[in-house]
């Protein structure tokens, strides 16, 4: 988490009486308190170094994965100037709110989504705020939305290192985070922007994975590198971390995308993701 130092008597200060002060090396945090409705148990950003590598419908399979095997989930469409989780699930708003907060729009398989598409009158109107506004929408779906009990909440972050990822990770007690990208020449340079900020934000890297990795021929099963051959595996040796999983282009799922029944949707190829997931479950529990 990003900290600076503060000094409990600033007007006061000089170098010399700040010597020995015990203020002096004490961590500034900036994240903000989640309301007293609500308890989280892990907060995991999904994220990329750049835009068009189906963040959203990892972030979406993930919810959908975890929801499947009992646990209770919660999406942050942190996406603000281009949210899609809504439209996904078929989801529409406004979504509640009374004088304690917010309240997310559950989906049919029990997932719990916020998203800025939800309390927008006209869901289809263009988000044109600055970086701090935007930033401050995102810490309100931390303070002011009512997740009640959750296992996991999954943030699904605008790609890039802008205002919102940076707010996100500074703002919310972020556990760890997936990279998500694609079999591109790029691929190196599109993991490397997202885990340098990760890195310098002291925030995890739980692994990447790759998406639109192959396509499966309908006739013969053949597995055709329509984008190139996957980088994932060299990309995760560079670094240091962990492939979570190489998804398949699947029309199918762009089918139901589109048709709003995403809850319909299993990707068993990021069980590996999941199992990362429960691990810190398991930390969490010998701590």
């Amino acid at each position: 988490m990003a900290e600076e130092r503060s000094c409990s008597s600033a007007a006061s200060c000089s170098k010399e009486s700040c010597e020995g002060c015990p203020s002096a090396n004490k961590p500034q945090s900036f994240l903000e308190e989640l309301n007293i409705y609500s308890e989280v148990g892990h907060v995991i950003g999904v994220v990329s170094g750049k835009g068009g590598v189906g963040k959203s419908m990892v972030t979406a399979s993930l919810a959908n994965l975890l929801a499947g095997q009992g646990y209770r989930v919660g999406i942050m469409d942190a996406d603000i100037t281009g949210p899609s989780i809504p439209r996904m699930y078929g989801l529409n708003g406004p979504a509640m709110a009374d004088d304690q907060g917010m309240y997310p729009v559950l989906t049919k398989n029990d997932v719990k989504v916020m998203s800025i598409n939800l309390l927008m009158p006209d869901p289809e109107a263009p988000v044109i705020w600055r970086g701090p506004v935007l930033a401050g929408v995102v810490k309100q779906f931390w303070t002011d939305v009512i997740w009640g009990e959750l296992d996991y909440l999954l943030v699904d972050l605008p790609p890039g290192t802008g205002d919102v990822p940076l707010t996100v990770f500074q703002s919310i007690p972020v556990d760890g985070i997936v990279i998500v990208t694609s079999p591109q020449d790029l691929v190196k340079l599109i993991v490397k922007k997202a885990y340098k900020m990760a890195e310098t934000m002291k925030i995890p890297v739980l692994g990447l994975i790759e998406n639109y990795s192959y396509l499966k021929c309908p006739d013969c099963g053949k597995e055709i590198a329509v984008f190139g051959e996957s980088k994932v595996d060299a990309a995760a040796d560079e670094f240091g971390t962990l492939v979570l999983g190489k998804l398949p282009i699947d029309p199918e799922i762009a089918r139901l995308a589109d048709a709003g029944a995403f809850d319909e949707v299993k990707n068993p190829q990021l069980e590996k993701a999941v199992q990362a997931l429960r691990v810190l479950d398991t930390r969490k529990a010998d701590a």
